[in-house]
């Protein structure tokens, strides 16, 4: 799975505003700048390069239902 079908998954089934232009935008954010990783039960949403206040936090999404997780013990 890339970002952009992550991306595709997350709007289609549920009703998140992670990928929502206006929010992006807000973060200076674009696809391009990210990248997917995968892992046991989640997509690991990460940012190749840092954004507005240097935001560079990896975003988590779980792989069944494709919500976003908050509380991810990273490894």
């Amino acid at each position: 799975m890339n970002s952009s079908e992550l991306k595709y998954n997350v709007q289609t089934m549920t009703n998140s505003h992670f990928f929502d232009r206006k929010t992006m935008k807000f973060f200076g954010d674009t696809m391009a700048n990210y990248g997917c990783r995968s892992y046991k039960g989640y997509w690991e949403l990460w940012r190749k390069t840092p954004v507005k206040g240097g935001l560079q936090n990896s975003a988590y999404f779980d792989k069944k239902t494709f919500k976003q997780i908050l509380d991810v013990e990273e490894e």
